[in-house]
């Protein structure tokens, strides 16, 4: 496994195919993608998850985090998380956060990431907020 930068339109195949199939590649994409960091794993020359970044300060807020389902429980995510994590280390980002589906709370817990505020929604999925405080070496 490779991971890497990569650009944010590299990024849109995945997140439609497993975050919203249902609505039209457009509707995957972030305002202010061009300036984000986009990271990928990929596997045997394929692209098989991805994370963008977004940094404001000394906050980075996760978007579009995705990894085919087909990959999916074999720990990609988890080493891509892990790789985000490290590359906002160096950059001294002190609180990372992200809208997490509430579907994936545990796996976010799993890396130190709490939850925030009440249940939201988008498009009808439920969400809530989680963020974390990095470490700075």
């Amino acid at each position: 496994m490779d991971i890497r930068r990569i650009s944010w339109q590299e990024t849109i195949p995945v997140r439609h195919q497993v975050l919203w199939p249902n609505k039209p590649p457009a509707f995957c994409e972030v305002e202010n993608d061009e300036t984000g960091i986009h990271f990928g794993a990929v596997i045997d020359g394929t692209l098989v998850s991805v994370a963008s970044i977004y940094i404001e300060g000394e906050q980075a807020r996760l978007r579009k985090y995705a990894t085919l389902q087909e990959y999916q429980g074999q720990g990609i995510g988890s080493a891509l998380l892990q790789a985000v994590f490290a590359y906002l280390e160096q950059h001294a980002i002190r609180t990372f956060w992200c809208d997490a589906r509430e579907e994936t709370i545990g796996f976010y817990q799993r890396f130190g990431m709490e939850t925030e505020g009440e249940r939201f929604y988008k498009s009808k999925q439920p969400y809530y907020k989680m963020s974390c405080q990095l470490l700075l070496s």
